[in-house]
């Protein structure tokens, strides 16, 4: 347990992980590298695309009227 966090942050924090992670694995491709620094990185290259593909898919909602 993390200090001065309630249970519910640490809770949610861990989620959106397991979720990010859920992303990553539903494309197919195993993580190639071996070092845990390597992994850190590749992991966030591959998070940052699926981000930049959920921006580019969102619609934008204007207002009428």
């Amino acid at each position: 347990m993390h200090p001065g966090l309630p249970r519910w942050a640490v809770y949610h924090a861990r989620r959106r992980i397991e979720a990010k992670l859920r992303c990553l694995k539903a494309l197919g491709q195993p993580i190639a590298a071996r070092h845990p620094d390597s992994q850190t990185a590749e992991t966030q290259i591959r998070l940052g695309r699926i981000n930049r593909f959920i921006t580019l898919g969102t619609a934008e909602i204007v207002r009428l009227g």
